[in-house]
Parts: C-alpha cells; sequence; structure tokens
C-alpha cells in the first residue's frame, strides 16, 4: 500500500479547498488502497523540499471543513518544474522524496501550468524507473482549460463578478446626475475573458443596465471604446465599464503590462482599470471611480456558486478514483450534458491534451461590436453561477477553518530550488 501526495498551485480560489476535501475524504475511504494523503506545504515546493504536512492529524470535521473555506489550506506556489533533461536533479530529488515516504500517487490542484508540472512526474515512471500515478485536478478561475466545459473556482468568481457589477452599477446610477458617471471595474483574466464576461450578466431582459465589457480576445479601439460609453451614458446618464486585466491594444501589448514577470515567465499584470479611466476622463470629460476586485474576487466564499462548490469537490473525489483503478497522467474534467435543466458529468481527459493550452472565449459568445456577451454565453455561463451554499456563520463572520498543518518529520538532507 502507497501513501499519496497532495499539492496546490498557482492562483487559489473559493473552491480549491473544495476539492482538496473530496481527495482527502475519498482517499481516507479507500484505506486499503491508499495509506495516508500528505499535502505539500506550499505546491510541489513541499515535495521538492521534503515539507510535508500529515493530514491524518486533522480530523474529519477539520477536513470536511475545507469544502466552505476559501484559498488554499496548504499553501500554494508559482513553480514550473523544467523538463527532465533540462534539470534531472529536480526529479531525481523528487523520487527520493517519494520514496522516503512511500509516495505511489501524485495530486496536482491547479491550471494549465500545474498540468504540465503534473504530466511530467507522471512521466517519472517511464523516464526513469519509479512507478507513480498522477492525476491532475483541475483549478482556475480564468476557466481556460481546454476539454473541460467549465473549471472548478470559475463559476464563484463569475457570480462575484456579476454580483459585484449589478450592486456597482445600482450605486452609480444613484450618483450619476451630480457626480460619478462612470465606474471602472477590473478583474482577472489574461488572455481569455470569462472573468469579464460574468459582469455582462448584471443587466439582463428583465434589467437592461448599461455595461461594457472589455475583453482580452478584442484588441482594445480607444475611439470605439469612447463612443460606446459615450452612447451608454447619452442613453441612460451613467455606464459600468468591466475590464480584463488582459487587455491589449492593437500593437498586441497589454494596456496594463507593468514589465515585470511571474515565476511561470507571464507578464505581470495589474492596473488597467485607472488607465481605462483616464482614457475616459481625457476623452469625454466624465467623472469616474474605478475599482480592482483583485483577490477578493476569487477568495469569496462566502458567495460561491453551489455549482462550482459541488464540482470542486467532485473532481477531487474523481481524481483519486481514478488513481486506485491505475490511471496516469489523466484529469478529471467536467461535461455538460444539457443547460435546462443544467446537469454534468465527470469524464477523464489526457493531461497531455491539457497541459500548456489555453483555451479562449468563442468569438460568437462576443457581439458583434465586441462590447457585451450573446445569448450562447449567457446560456453558458447561467448554470455555472447557479445556487447558494454559504458557509457557517458566527458572530456575523463566516466560519472557516484553519488545518494544523502537522509536519511530518524529514529523512533526507536539505535540498535548494
Amino acid at each position: 500500500m502507497k501513501n499519496a501526495f497532495y499539492a496546490q498551485s498557482g492562483g487559489v480560489t473559493a473552491v480549491i479547498n473544495a476539492s482538496a476535501c473530496g481527495v482527502i475524504e475519498t482517499a481516507r475511504k479507500h484505506k486499503s488502497k491508499i495509506g495516508k494523503v500528505y499535502a505539500g506545504r506550499n505546491g510541489i515546493i513541499g515535495a521538492l523540499t521534503e515539507d510535508l504536512i500529515d493530514t491524518s492529524k486533522d480530523s474529519a470535521a477539520a477536513i470536511a471543513a475545507l469544502r466552505h473555506t476559501p484559498s488554499g489550506a496548504f499553501g500554494s506556489c508559482r513553480y514550473k518544474l523544467k523538463g527532465i533533461e533540462e534539470h534531472r536533479a529536480q526529479y531525481e530529488r523528487l523520487i527520493e522524496v517519494f520514496k522516503a515516504h512511500n509516495i505511489g500517487y501524485f495530486f496536482y490542484n491547479g491550471g494549465g501550468d500545474s498540468a504540465d508540472t503534473c504530466l511530467k512526474v507522471s512521466q517519472l515512471s517511464e523516464k526513469m524507473g519509479y512507478p507513480i500515478i498522477a492525476v491532475h485536478v483541475p483549478k482556475t478561475v480564468d476557466n481556460d482549460l481546454p476539454i473541460t466545459d467549465n473549471c472548478p473556482g470559475f463559476g464563484s468568481v463569475a457570480k462575484y463578478i456579476a454580483v459585484s457589477t449589478l450592486e456597482a452599477t445600482f450605486d452609480v446610477a444613484s450618483m450619476a446626475k451630480t457626480s460619478t458617471k462612470v465606474f471602472v471595474l477590473e478583474v482577472m483574466g489574461r488572455h481569455a475573458g470569462w472573468i469579464a464576461a460574468a459582469g455582462a450578466m448584471a443587466s439582463s431582459k428583465e434589467m437592461d443596465l448599461p455595461i461594457v465589457i472589455l475583453f482580452p480576445e478584442i484588441a482594445f479601439d480607444k475611439a470605439k471604446f469612447l463612443a460606446k460609453v459615450g452612447a451608454m451614458v447619452k442613453k441612460y446618464g451613467y455606464c459600468t465599464v468591466v475590464v480584463s486585466e488582459g487587455v491589449k491594444g492593437a500593437d498586441g501589448k497589454f494596456l496594463s503590462d507593468q514589465g515585470l514577470r511571474d515565476a511561470f515567465g507571464h507578464a505581470q499584470l495589474g492596473g488597467v482599470a485607472p488607465v481605462i479611466a483616464s482614457i475616459v476622463k481625457e476623452g469625454l470629460n466624465l467623472k469616474y471611480h474605478w475599482g480592482v476586485a483583485d483577490y477578493l474576487q476569487r477568495a469569496a466564499r462566502h458567495i460561491a456558486s453551489k455549482t462550482d462548490v459541488a464540482q470542486a469537490y467532485a473532481t477531487g473525489k474523481a481524481a483519486v478514483e481514478l488513481a486506485i483503478k491505475g490511471r496516469n497522467s489523466v484529469m478529471p474534467a467536467i461535461k455538460r450534458v444539457s443547460d435546462k435543466p443544467y446537469k454534468w458529468k465527470i469524464e477523464v481527459a489526457e493531461l497531455k491534451n491539457v497541459a500548456n493550452k489555453e483555451k479562449f472565449m468563442p468569438r460568437d459568445f462576443i457581439t458583434a461590436d465586441g462590447f457585451g456577451i450573446t445569448e450562447k454565453c449567457r446560456k453558458y455561463l447561467a448554470p455555472l453561477m447557479l445556487g447558494e451554499d454559504y458557509p457557517p456563520y458566527r458572530n456575523g463572520l463566516p466560519r472557516y477553518v484553519r488545518l494544523k498543518n502537522v509536519g511530518v518529520k524529514k529523512k533526507l538532507g536539505e535540498f535548494k530550488i
């Protein structure tokens, strides 16, 4: 019987801990196949540095509470393994750690770059002779993983942005006569505009609201944008703009590129809201306010989508079930069965078809003018935001859990990453 390694990677979400709960609770139900579940402290770094957490030290109640607790309970990281040929020492170290702690199962919870890490670990058996079964657990607020219909983490951030856009638009409408006429909300989304699209859900046939969406898939055209906002303000008296952090100009450069890079080599974005606000001020001479959803959008467990929570748990559970069946280098994916009523099921995706690939918004999800979403997009987004799954409250605040995170005694020497 082998032990399992589980870790969280990349930006956390409101429901990544629900996936952790699914993994740990399911593993505990298969004691004849899986011994202990060791969590990596701060992602794959925990494996490399032998900084492991013994999840068996936490009670069933504490693990169950992960289902309604946001962020990453074991710590996350942005650290990408290089190829086995490029950095063999890292993989030799992983094998050392896995051998020392009798680890035969590897569960990695993250997005596209994390899928790449999991893919490389899954090759340890073939390329380096160490038997291991590696399964990726999907997670990303960006909703840009291929094959899976949607990604756990997205439904909740979509709900948060839709609600925030709705409420902020009501606020602007109240103040527009003598004060703010344009509110700009910056949301996450480097290359895919799924999160920004959710802002458009605040407007409907029943309640038509002046909302302009700026997608990374559509090159920013200053003149067209100003004309759109100007027309909205003329008609309604006010306007809300939801802008993705990854919006680019016609030259292909990010409007918000600060010249910084993260550990994955991606441009570190942020600050597009004031850029757009300045364009509004200079071009239309309108009073504005701007805000950045930033960590708030991905940490908002208090307003999580019930659909999202269920899918996050289900993918964690399915990952363990696939592993004990011997399925290596795969990822549980969500398949949409129907829109109304909304039905879904878990299918299996090969990791080689997931890693380092991105899913962008289809052009037919975006209106012809490039500033809104189509009915087809609404049908896609609506069920992902459905349902409330409130955490328990005490003294007016959510009752989230902090695990003991008891470390496992180290058996090896130090390793510098």
